[in-house]
């Protein structure tokens, strides 16, 4: 039975890959959904198991169905046992295996279920949780495989996940940039390098993770941190209270922020951030870290009260030792000017608040398709319960000093801080 897919040189080394694991950054139009789509449909066809079961799982449903379907249906047609199912998006074949797509904006479709492979699309954009707690436990008994495909936007969990094929033989890794690849004419590629924005470029065409994200809050602030030397190695003042400053999860993560204010300087010292534990985990983690705490600032939803809870959250923290200061819900551009005033002068340790850093230069604002603008809120991902925590401290702490908030941009601290002490 001959297939219509004509396989691109540059992905054989993937078809032909004996790991189980594998992650692809490739740029923009290089062909990787068609060869994960295939790469799919080849394994399908593979005798054995009569019941084979595949995914390709996209951010959303909808853009699974966008960007994949069409590819599924076109070059699996040959192996139909039926009609495509057009609402569940799933194909079955005539030896018993089923390719179907699925999006991660809904983990709860996919518990329960047991692949034999899966493909997860653009995972830079998924929902932090989504692939330890949901879909990588539906290859445990089939012990099936995992392809991580996208494109870079930012150091997030796509970024950790190619980090980690870096070191670890288990893992087929593949790097396409659109200098390299020799599938964008180099006509196109100097146009493209003439009109697009050199960040964009870097990032969609180069695959770079350094590129600062489009849409960026704060971008401009987190550059001049690094360029006045602000973003480095920070001593924690053991004579002086740490603050923190909480981004409460529920499905997601819960992000903290560990800061000390001495005097009008700021240090951002330490971050944590987990899913899917209690507020015991994280009352464990503090008294680990062994700093002597000063306010606990919580978001207004705190005080909500949670189903299948004995008693309301602020009294659990307050049993395991966490005196809450409960920030009022404001207006959230307000918090983001707050956190851009506190920014311009904060001390950032690079270390200790690696994963932090990495949520505030990748917390942008959403992206409006219908009228080609940027729309005035932040777009909800990974990078949110990092900004969204330290949104909370800037409020909270404002408000709780009556400090006048500075929103000048352009405002230069002290070039020595701490280090002129």
């Amino acid at each position: 039975m001959q297939l219509s897919y004509s396989m691109r040189e540059q992905f054989a080394r993937y078809h032909a890959r004996t790991q189980r694991w594998a992650v692809l950054v490739c740029h923009r139009r290089s062909g990787k959904t068609t060869a994960t789509v295939n790469d799919l449909i080849l394994k399908a066809c593979r005798p054995g198991r009569p019941d084979a079961r595949y995914a390709f799982i996209a951010p959303y449903f909808s853009q699974a169905k966008d960007i994949a379907w069409g590819f599924v249906k076109k070059y699996s047609e040959p192996l139909w046992s039926g009609e495509p199912n057009e609402t569940e998006l799933r194909v079955d074949f005539i030896n018993g295996a089923r390719i179907r797509l699925y999006g991660a904006d809904n983990p709860d479709r996919l518990r329960g279920l047991g692949f034999d492979g899966v493909v997860c699309d653009e995972f830079a954009d998924w929902r932090s949780g989504v692939w330890d707690e949901v879909v990588r436990p539906t290859l445990l008994d089939r012990q099936g495989f995992a392809t991580f495909i996208g494109t870079p936007k930012g150091k997030n969990e796509f970024y950790e996940t190619y980090q980690r094929a870096k070191e670890d033989d288990r893992w087929f890794r593949m790097l396409l940039k659109g200098s390299d690849s020799n599938l964008i004419p180099l006509e196109e590629m100097e146009h493209l390098k003439a009109t697009m924005d050199s960040d964009a470029y870097n990032q969609e065409i180069e695959c770079s993770f350094e590129a600062s994200l489009k849409g960026s809050y704060y971008s401009e602030e987190m550059e001049r941190g690094y360029r006045e030397g602000r973003i480095g190695r920070v001593p924690v003042e053991r004579t002086s209270k740490v603050h923190t400053a909480w981004d409460l999860g529920y499905s997601d993560s819960t992000a903290i922020w560990f800061i000390q204010a001495i005097g009008k300087e700021r240090r951002l010292v330490d971050y944590y951030e987990a899913s899917g534990v209690g507020f015991d985990h994280y009352a464990k983690v503090l008294n680990e870290k062994g700093y002597v705490y000063g306010d606990h600032y919580f978001p207004f939803d705190v005080q909500a009260k949670m189903l299948g809870m004995d008693q309301d959250r602020i009294t659990t923290l307050k049993r395991l030792g966490i005196e809450v200061s409960v920030v009022p819900q404001g207006n959230i551009q307000d918090g983001i000017n707050a956190v851009r005033s506190l920014l311009g002068a904060a001390w950032i340790d690079e270390a200790r608040c690696e994963k932090g850093i990495e949520c505030l230069k990748a917390y942008r604002k959403t992206w409006d398709d219908r009228k080609k603008v940027w729309a005035d809120k932040p777009l909800h991902d990974w990078a949110s319960h990092g900004a969204d925590a330290l949104r909370t401290f800037a409020t909270g702490f404002i408000n709780k000093h009556n400090i006048e908030p500075n929103y000048n941009r352009n405002y230069r601290p002290s070039p020595l801080g701490w280090q002129g002490a």
